[in-house]
């Protein structure tokens, strides 16, 4: 059971149009394995939320599968610990979207909704998918800091909240104020590849969470 969106008005239906390789690819994971999600995948956390996290899209045997941001893959596993960690959840992840897990204060919403072929979606692709990650986080009333996972979705990020690229360069801990002093921080993807090659450590990505603490009530 996939627990429904936060944010139901903002979704794109279930069999969005617009990314045609992305269409593609779903239609062959659809065949192959017709007991997965397979669709675009919905944001998933508290509509309240004062934290949003942006990341990239949904990764083949996690969200793609499970119908729930990282859940279900290795990413997943650092994600929601962190979030344990600093309070923001109520329940234990169980790497399933029927866990019953949920999310207080903070809020998942990808740049891209649907599986793009090695995780990898073009520019186009982005920005042809990014009007509905820009309703969600014009959803939020009470967000005012957010965190972006990797340079994809830190372009997105910037770009959605109305800031400039060329002043706001990616980098791991780096701080963007928005003309409207809402706040963006960068961190690396907490993906396999990043943890399995020390990119990114446990350590590093919690930073990232206490620093938005740090600056909770200061935005």
């Amino acid at each position: 059971m996939i627990p429904p969106s936060p944010l139901p008005e903002t979704e794109p239906p279930h069999d969005c149009p617009r990314c045609p390789r992305l269409v593609a690819l779903r239609q062959e994971l659809r065949v192959e394995y017709p007991d997965w999600w397979n669709a675009p995948v919905p944001a998933f956390g508290d509509p309240d939320a004062w934290l949003g996290i942006i990341g990239l899209a949904p990764g083949k045997h996690g969200a793609n599968r499970t119908g729930r941001p990282f859940t279900g893959d290795f990413a997943g596993d650092l994600m929601f610990a962190t979030l344990a960690k600093f309070g923001f959840t109520d329940g234990n992840y169980e790497s399933r979207a029927d866990d019953g897990l949920q999310l207080h204060g903070a809020i998942i919403v990808n740049s891209v909704k649907c599986l793009p072929p090695e995780n990898k979606p073009t520019p186009e692709e982005a920005r042809t998918c990014r009007p509905f990650a820009e309703a969600q986080v014009d959803a939020l009333p009470y967000a005012r800091i957010f965190i972006a996972l990797g340079q994809i979705a830190h372009q997105s990020a910037v770009k959605i909240l109305g800031g400039k690229l060329p002043k706001c360069r990616f980098g791991h801990l780096a701080e963007h104020r928005m003309p409207d002093g809402r706040v963006l921080i960068d961190s690396y993807h907490c993906s396999r590849y990043n943890q399995n090659t020390g990119r990114l450590t446990a350590e590093m990505f919690e930073a990232v969470f206490a620093r938005a603490l740090e600056l909770r009530g200061t935005v």
